[in-house]
């Protein structure tokens, strides 16, 4: 990851925002941000979003909704997180570089900063340490697949396992678009991609594919 110039925090409660305060403290640049349409990830290339959890829309799995249409685009992490109401394991699988809670003691949030602004991830060991059991126990079973499928698999960029998922959740191409900030246009030459390298003739085909690849490509992208 390129070096990180700037921390851009979404905050959209009307309390400060104590986060960016403390992370002057220890010499980083900060911006505060109220308003999403202020936001412009396809020109911060060496910024670090945070997302304030508290303020924000949110998912089925309690991510922000946001979230998920930047994190193609910049480096993500959330903080004022409310343990309730988030599964942490959605967020590191999406690729959300880490949590920071609404609970947490002060040395712990420097700590995760100055981590995730070193390219690290911040999440719990436990966390940590189940996944990676998961992944190596997915990995482990690539044996179960030909080695057409495999090559397959490995043929597909983070970009297209993205759009494959969405597919498989019954999005259109409109709502494709407008979720990871892309032209319609765009998104039909990506699916047209993924048809051509899964071998599908369309979406009912690509969600059989999907369905049996799931686990797979879900923990490799």
């Amino acid at each position: 990851m390129s070096k990180i110039d700037e921390l851009v925090f979404l905050h959209q409660v009307a309390a400060p925002c104590h986060l960016a305060i403390l992370a002057e403290s220890i010499g980083l640049k900060t911006r505060i941000v109220k308003q999403v349409s202020e936001l412009e990830p396809e020109r911060d290339h060496n910024c670090f979003y945070l997302i304030d959890h508290e303020g924000a829309a949110l998912d089925s799995k309690g991510i922000p909704l946001l979230a998920s249409r930047l994190v193609p685009h910049v480096p993500v992490a959330l903080y004022q997180v409310d343990r309730a109401k988030l599964e942490p394991e959605s967020a590191l699988l999406l690729g959300i570089r880490g949590l920071l809670y609404a609970d947490q003691r002060m040395d712990l949030l420097l700590t995760g900063l100055r981590k995730m602004v070193a390219d690290e991830l911040w999440y719990d060991r436990t966390l940590i340490s189940k996944m990676f059991r998961q992944l190596v126990s997915r990995l482990d079973s690539d044996s179960d697949y030909s080695q057409d499928t495999v090559a397959k698999l490995q043929m597909l960029t983070n970009r297209e396992r993205t759009i494959i998922q969405l597919v498989s959740s019954g999005a259109r191409n409109k709502e494709i678009a407008d979720r990871l900030c892309i032209s319609e246009h765009t998104v039909k030459a990506h699916i047209s991609s993924v048809f051509r390298k899964t071998q599908s003739r369309n979406r009912v085909e690509l969600l059989r594919w999907a369905q049996t690849y799931q686990s797979h490509f879900e923990l490799c992208s």
